[in-house]
């Protein structure tokens, strides 16, 4: 059954989203992200993918308040990105509540510590963070291609024990314009035994619907819910 996974995006601790993963081009949903977070759980769903965009682009983590509120007024599992550095930010996260980190920059610019967080605190808590323009990775907020290919990359960290992938086509981010279905498949059927995320571009329930019948753990949604393209009854069908 694939997982629903809204999203919650912090700057200056408010609830944003950014298009293609532009700065510049930014929308400010909420002021209080803990009371969208609220509305979440009490819709039945179950996890949240929580990215702090300020400590994407600085040297540690930023918003770790507003992790901490989330997961101390919720039973929300979260996901927490952004801003993850060094061995200090993996304690701050995990003590302010995060129940798994995903982690993109690190593993493309330092590998030797990311496998270390990764024995340290195993594969159920270490998620891979994909992010990718033309099937190549991105890195530092999305503001730099590495210029690493996908499956290569990919191939790299499932040898070494990597077992959750979240997997965002920038390209799509934030547009409302569909999700990288193709990209997901050639995923899957290369690493069949991987848990892979979708995220980026989901504009209907029909994309949600679609991602179902495929083999994909679960799906990240942030605008196209708060610009209402999905209503949260919507999900229904996919909570258990």
């Amino acid at each position: 059954m694939l997982k629903i996974i809204p999203a919650i995006d912090i700057i200056d601790g408010k609830c944003v989203r950014l298009f293609q993963g532009d700065y510049s081009q930014k929308t400010i949903y909420n002021e209080n992200p803990v009371e969208v977070a609220k509305e979440f759980e009490a819709r039945g769903i179950k996890h949240l993918h929580l990215v702090d965009l300020d400590g994407a682009k600085s040297n540690g983590i930023v918003n770790w308040k507003v992790l901490q509120a989330i997961s101390t007024q919720t039973k929300l599992k979260i996901d927490f990105g952004g801003g993850i550095k060094s061995d200090k930010d993996l304690e701050i996260a995990f003590e302010n509540g995060a129940f798994q980190l995903n982690i993109g920059s690190i593993a493309v610019k330092d590998k030797e510590l990311f496998l270390s967080w990764l024995q340290k605190y195993g594969s159920e808590k270490i998620m891979l963070s994909a992010d990718v323009i033309n099937e190549q990775i991105a890195v530092s907020g999305w503001q730099e291609n590495s210029g690493i290919d996908i499956f290569d990359f990919l191939k790299d960290y499932i040898q070494n024990g990597i077992k959750y992938v979240v997997c965002t086509d920038v390209s799509k981010d934030g547009t409302l314009l569909g999700t990288a279905v193709n990209l997901y498949k050639k995923i899957i059927d290369q690493f069949p035994e991987i848990n892979l995320v979708a995220s980026g571009g989901i504009s209907s329930i029909k994309d949600v619907e679609e991602l179902s019948q495929m083999p994909v753990y679960g799906v990240i949604i942030g605008k196209a819910i708060y610009e209402n393209k999905i209503q949260l009854k919507e999900f229904q069908k996919f909570i258990y």
